[in-house]
């Protein structure tokens, strides 16, 4: 499952601002890899004033951060297009300039991430795997969305 901490400064996101953020980077991350929604998580942090800094000085802008860790072996394309995809979705949402956002990819080998009780597959055998998963795991992941 791709997970993405999205940081930003302490009360810079409303409750509808993360909403949106989080629906919109499982939509981007669900059309650039063919992967269910429900595959996608986003978690947010705060940052309080004095704890970022940038070349040695606090930061006291709006920028937002997203790091992602995402199953290796995506194509190149396909990871250029989920961070732009990230950048300017979050950019429309938060009438930000897109310079004030930052967006990292980290890729983890499918094999070494156990999700749901179960091994992830490989990048495109997502829906074999769903239906490989027991009835009651099945309906679970379908009922969160996606």
């Amino acid at each position: 499952m791709p997970t993405y901490f999205v940081t930003a400064p302490a009360q810079n996101l409303s409750s509808k601002d993360k909403e949106s953020i989080a629906k919109s980077i499982t939509r981007v991350h669900s059309e650039v890899t063919g992967a269910q929604g429900f595959f996608a998580q986003v978690i947010f942090s705060e940052t309080a004033p004095g704890n970022h800094f940038m070349g040695g000085a606090p930061v006291t802008d709006k920028g937002v951060f997203v790091y992602g860790h995402i199953r290796a072996g995506r194509t190149p394309e396909q990871k250029k297009r989920l961070l732009r995809g990230i950048v300017e979705t979050i950019s429309g949402i938060l009438k930000l300039e897109q310079r004030h956002i930052w967006a990292y990819l980290n890729e983890l080998p499918y094999f070494q991430m156990i999700e749901y009780g179960h091994l992830l597959p490989e990048p495109g055998g997502e829906t074999n795997w769903l239906l490989s998963l027991p009835p009651d795991d099945q309906d679970f992941l379908r009922n969160l969305g996606g």
